[in-house]
């Protein structure tokens, strides 16, 4: 299904038809159709609404880079265009920092009536020395790529060097989605996680490298009354890699 808010082309399924609402907001760079598992563990007793945001699967991408805010401020909008005032709210990593952002509010727009955070970024860890080396090394050839001299004898080889920078998400994203995952990335969101009031789940694969248990052991702690489950042997996908687990644990919590 395809919808239209503020000029963008947003494409969205529902599946059930239940009295409550759940809507899924997704990971960096995923499409909706990955969250089927979720979708099906649900919609027996729940209208469950998964989407493409701006810039990711079927959805038209942001005419300007739009930080976790703008992002934020889209969610609401889409929920209201569906006539949805009220939903559980699942976030798979990207999609927990959007959640966070509007749990945090004194007076969200969207009625939140639980939260479920599944391998969930959020939280900028301090940099270690091998990475901040690592990073002004970056920084140096950079800049020297940029000289016209060095470009005259080293084109070819400055450019592959390029395409071999950064995270897989940021190298396969357009320039627009680049620097919207710049400003994400950059935005630690650990404070505000005293401010959520909402009953949250948070699940975790405990081989998570791209947001690692630590943080959601910290997202426990920070958040009033959350819970932290964690599906052994599973990474940042825990709810791909060990589907049945996770149903058990979601449904219970639900």
């Amino acid at each position: 299904m395809q919808i239209e808010i503020d000029g963008y082309n947003i494409h969205y399924n529902i599946k059930g038809d239940g009295k409550k609402s759940v809507i899924i907001l997704q990971g960096w760079g995923t499409k909706s159709e990955i969250y089927e598992v979720v979708v099906n563990a649900l919609c027996d007793r729940y209208r469950v609404i998964s989407l493409d945001l701006p810039g990711f699967g079927s959805s038209t991408e942001p005419r300007e880079a739009w930080g976790v805010d703008d992002y934020k401020n889209f969610v609401v909008k889409f929920a209201k265009a569906l006539d949805t005032d009220s939903a559980v709210l699942i976030g798979h990593s990207f999609g927990g920092r959007i959640i966070i952002k509007l749990a945090a509010e004194k007076n969200p727009a969207l009625n939140i009536e639980k939260i479920v955070l599944i391998d969930s970024a959020g939280i900028v860890n301090p940099k270690s020395f091998k990475t901040k080396l690592k990073i002004a090394r970056y920084k140096v050839l950079k800049k020297l790529a940029g000289l016209k001299i060095a470009n005259f004898f080293f084109g070819q080889a400055i450019e592959e060097w390029k395409k071999r920078q950064g995270s897989d998400d940021y190298r396969n994203a357009s320039p627009i989605m680049k620097q919207c995952l710049v400003k994400a990335v950059n935005e630690n969101l650990k404070g505000l996680l005293p401010e959520i009031d909402r009953e949250t789940l948070l699940i975790w694969g405990d081989k998570d490298t791209a947001t690692p248990l630590s943080d959601g052991k910290a997202m426990e702690k920070l958040i009033p009354g959350a819970g932290l489950a964690v599906i052994p042997g599973t990474g940042h996908f825990s709810f791909l890699e060990n589907p049945e687990l996770f149903k058990k644990i979601i449904n219970a919590f639900l």
